[in-house]
């Protein structure tokens, strides 16, 4: 069985590692981000028809901004975001199982919508309504502790952090890469074993499928 490596910043990386040990996985944690809150004012909330969730970290680090919005409805990207918006008492009234762009193609296009993003997002394309407040970021680890890839299964969470694998990442013929969407896939570039992607852009399947990764691959 392969071991694998996960890559994503605290509070979700002991959560992942915890996850993946009940898997009976063989895991190494090593985050090349650590995710700290951004000052921000939440606007007048009668501006707006709901707020835009596309991570958990909206709601853990937005601080006591989220009390002046807690009655708009939220449309989140992912079951995990979802979750922890309503552990936080809003209202969740839409799901997305894609990305943002896939969420956002389900929704009326009158709808005029916050976003409480990070620091580092992707843009929306050919859309109106939308305005964005940054509530936390990630910073990089210097040098972080990354072992040798050889014979891994790589669980990658976010595009910046399929970024940042590709650029530490010496030797890589013989990794594999378990990615939660096709842009964070994207981001870690070529020259991998392989590369698959999660059926849904949580850490579940992100796990789901970096344990099938661990178990069907030829040990290196």
């Amino acid at each position: 069985m392969r071991t694998l490596l996960l890559l994503r910043p605290e509070p979700g990386l002991s959560a992942s590692v915890e996850r993946a040990k009940a898997m009976e996985l063989d895991v190494v944690p090593c985050p090349l981000f650590r995710v700290e809150p951004v000052d921000w004012i939440a606007p007048n909330p009668a501006g707006y028809d709901g707020l835009l969730l596309t991570s958990t970290n909206a709601v853990r680090y937005g601080g006591t901004g989220l009390e002046a919005l807690r009655h708009l409805p939220i449309h989140a990207v992912g079951a995990a975001t979802a979750a922890a918006a309503r552990g936080a008492g809003f209202h969740v009234r839409s799901i997305g199982s894609g990305d943002l762009t896939d969420l956002l193609a389900g929704l009326p296009t009158s709808l005029r919508l916050l976003w409480l993003a990070g620091e580092d997002r992707r843009e929306v394309q050919s859309r109106e309504g939308i305005a964005i407040r940054i509530v936390y970021r990630s910073i990089p680890i210097q040098a972080p502790a990354l072992p040798s890839l050889e014979g891994m299964v790589v669980a990658v969470h976010s595009p910046r952090a399929g970024s940042r694998l590709a650029e530490l990442a010496g030797r890589r013929a013989r990794t594999a890469i378990a990615a939660i969407s096709a842009a964070a896939a994207e981001a870690c570039g070529t020259g991998w074993e392989r590369i698959e992607i999660a059926v849904q852009p949580d850490d579940s399947a992100v796990l789901a499928l970096a344990a099938m990764l661990c178990h069907t691959m030829p040990p290196q």
